[in-house]
């Protein structure tokens, strides 16, 4: 079994995402979880100043995510008010943990892909479009044509980048971002005023939004109250998808190249891997994660897509977040969105105590932690490499002392 430091040795021409990718993996487990605690530490500091108590904000804040429900000790009420918390937390989760999944594998392939928002929307938009205008299909039909159609969707837009990179060299950070950009604009011009897919309802002709899916489109409920937002089926896909994300990386020829790609695309293709093949399919396969989470958040709870929806959602940007504190891997990306969508759901002005912490400052408590959480993953990134030129300087010292006593 090799050793830590011999995991981190990186040879001199690989991609900065491999770079990165090796040193995030390179600080195990424990990493992460101070990580966490830290940003969790300062953010507390933060309330602190505000004149609130930490503790009491906290516990209010886990109180409001619903993840008291799995305490057998908290009474019969308390446990109803948690179930319906705990809905909305994995409800939060299950996007998350898709996007997550759009930038983790794209990190594995030595490419930054920062255009998961672009991605997430461009599936919400087809999916809206179909809920809405075949309202005369099977429920179950239905369901499969718009969760397909908005993978095939979202795989198609992050192509572009992909293609980009592979044939013109085109750095993809750049291209994604100005994807995003395009996905919006044109989604505030499909749902705008006037525009081709705005409501056809004539009560409604001044609301910037689409047209309602079709009832035969929503996704199942398996636990709690559709009329409340109960928890749907779409948590079971994402969870779907970690395992073929596992799969496809660590049991797959596909896989083996990806890692082999992003470990050093020269040395990949001059053992016969087509680098360019892996970049457009690697992409693909991150817009269809995306595009499915966009998907199933139209089918499972929104329903509807206006054009303040697609200019203020974040999902897609706080995968990056997710992606790097869940180190690239299947269980990381699931706990780390686990955590973010239990922050969104706790600090919500629907669940958080007003007499503990004011919700509309939970929320920028929210993005404080999670600002925190992502430039401590770069800081911790640093002390990791700090650590593999420490002990690369000690490895040499030791063969210098070797070479001048022989």
């Amino acid at each position: 079994m090799s050793r830590p430091d011999e995991e981190l040795e990186l040879p001199p021409d690989a991609t900065v995402a491999a770079r990165l990718g090796t040193y995030l993996r390179g600080g195990g487990i424990i990493t992460p979880l101070i990580t966490v605690v830290i940003a969790f530490l300062v953010g507390g500091l933060v309330v602190l100043i505000t004149g609130h108590d930490p503790i009491s904000t906290y516990k209010a804040i886990f109180d409001g995510t619903g993840l008291n429900w799995f305490f057998p000790w908290i009474s019969a009420d308390d446990r109803t008010v948690a179930a319906l918390n705990l809905q909305q937390t994995l409800i939060q989760t299950t996007p998350l943990i898709l996007v997550g999944l759009a930038v983790a594998f794209a990190f594995r392939c030595g490419l930054f892909n920062i255009g998961g928002q672009g991605q997430y929307l461009v599936g919400s938009f087809v999916a809206v479009w179909i809920g809405a205008s075949f309202k005369g299909m099977p429920g179950l039909v239905h369901i499969v044509f718009a969760l397909v159609a908005a993978c095939a969707a979202g795989a198609a837009w992050a192509s572009i980048a992909g293609a980009l990179k592979a044939f013109t060299g085109t750095n993809e950070v750049i291209t994604t971002i100005m994807l995003n950009w395009i996905a919006i604009w044109v989604g505030s011009y499909l749902f705008n005023l006037g525009g081709p897919l705005q409501n056809t309802d004539p009560t409604q002709q001044d609301v910037p939004k689409s047209n309602d899916i079709a009832q035969s489109a929503h996704l199942p409920v398996f636990w709690g109250d559709p009329q409340l937002q109960g928890l749907h089926i779409g948590l079971f896909l994402a969870l779907a998808a970690l395992l073929v994300f596992w799969v496809i990386l660590n049991r797959t020829t596909l896989g083996y190249e990806v890692r082999a790609v992003g470990f050093n695309p020269e040395a990949a293709a001059a053992s016969g891997i087509s680098v360019r093949r892996n970049y457009v399919t690697v992409m693909a396969i991150c817009g269809l994660f995306a595009g499915l989470a966009g998907a199933i958040d139209i089918l499972g709870w929104q329903f509807r897509l206006a054009t303040n929806d697609i200019q203020n959602n974040s999902f897609g940007f706080v995968g990056i977040a997710v992606a790097l504190l869940g180190r690239n891997t299947a269980v990381g990306v699931f706990f780390s969105a686990l955590l973010f969508g239990a922050m969104n759901t706790g600090t919500s002005v629907r669940n958080l105590d007003p007499q503990v912490f004011e919700p509309a400052l939970a929320s920028n408590l929210t993005y404080v932690i999670q600002g925190l959480v992502v430039l401590l993953v770069s800081t911790d990134v640093l002390v990791v490499y700090l650590w593999r030129l420490r002990r690369k300087a000690r490895r040499r010292g030791a063969e210098t002392e070797t070479a001048v006593a022989a």
